[in-house]
């Protein structure tokens, strides 16, 4: 039994569906079922059994799954135990660039408490992109923003969506935003559009610096996160249209040489702070 495979058993039984395990893993179901037909075949007996679209474990499968973590979990111990005293741990992270004032001084403090000898890489880009370069082996770990009904990674801060800047009731509102593939650029087109709001996207930012430079200038009102409206006007007594809350979360590559392991992760999230509020 390979290890990818008791990773991907686990993620099945802790999810209660192969489809959302293979959207956890990053993977395609036909390859997560195709992983559990094998590993049954290895096992020699039945670990699944379907009662309606659930899936629940035979007596089997439960205790596979008993020793599935304990192997699991001694691997990456080992794993993590002799890069340790290699001296040096490499981590890759990634972020979105408008979390990076607000999320990333805590989490990279916790890092390094983590691994004292600890060699950081960070790279900023939106969250879609994030998780194609986790799906690539490149990232180790990233910040993300969670997708709507997803249960992918550790829970770090709910947050909520606010409009920034000066706002004037003019005919016609400058927008920044940021690009297409952010939750509060589809929320805000979508909601000014339902208004019957006459609006004009000035800018579609790749960064939360130019988003931040336009809105300070006087050029535009922005969507985005409130902890990353730090220093901007935030738009509370309006009636520009809602936008919507957010779950920002932790979350690591299924590669085996990934240094973070689940409990890692977990534990960081823990350290950070109560994954209810938002950063101070």
């Amino acid at each position: 039994m390979d290890i990818d495979s008791l990773r991907s058993f686990i993620a099945c039984v802790e999810n209660g569906s192969f489809t959302r395990a293979a959207s956890q893993l990053y993977r395609t179901q036909s390859a997560i079922s195709m992983q559990m037909k094998k590993l049954q075949q290895e096992v020699g007996r039945p670990l699944f059994e379907k009662s309606g679209r659930k899936l629940h474990l035979t007596q089997d499968g439960h205790t596979l799954m008993r020793y599935a973590r304990q192997l699991v979990r001694l691997h990456d111990d080992t794993l993590t135990h002799m890069r340790r005293n290699e001296g040096t741990t490499l981590l890759r992270l990634g972020c979105p660039d408008d979390y990076a004032d607000a999320i990333l001084p805590r989490l990279v403090s916790q890092l390094h408490r983590h691994w004292p000898n600890l060699e950081l890489d960070i790279h900023c880009m939106s969250s879609n992109r994030i998780k194609d370069a986790l799906d690539r082996g490149e990232l180790d770990l990233a910040v993300i923003t969670r997708s709507p009904d997803s249960e992918e990674g550790v829970l770090l801060y709910h947050d909520q969506g606010v409009w920034v800047g000066s706002f004037h009731p003019d005919p016609s509102l400058s927008l920044a935003i940021f690009q297409r593939d952010c939750r509060f650029h589809q929320a805000a087109i979508e909601g000014l559009m339902k208004q019957e709001r006459p609006f004009k996207v000035i800018a579609n930012c790749g960064s939360a610096s130019a988003l931040r430079a336009l809105v300070k200038a006087g050029l535009a009102v922005g969507a985005l996160a409130k902890s990353s409206a730090r220093g901007l006007p935030i738009i509370s007594l309006s009636d520009l249209p809602a936008l919507p809350a957010i779950e920002i979360v932790l979350i690591r590559s299924n590669a085996a040489a990934n240094p973070i392991r689940e409990e890692d992760l977990r534990a960081i999230c823990d350290a950070i702070g109560n994954a209810s509020n938002l950063p101070d």
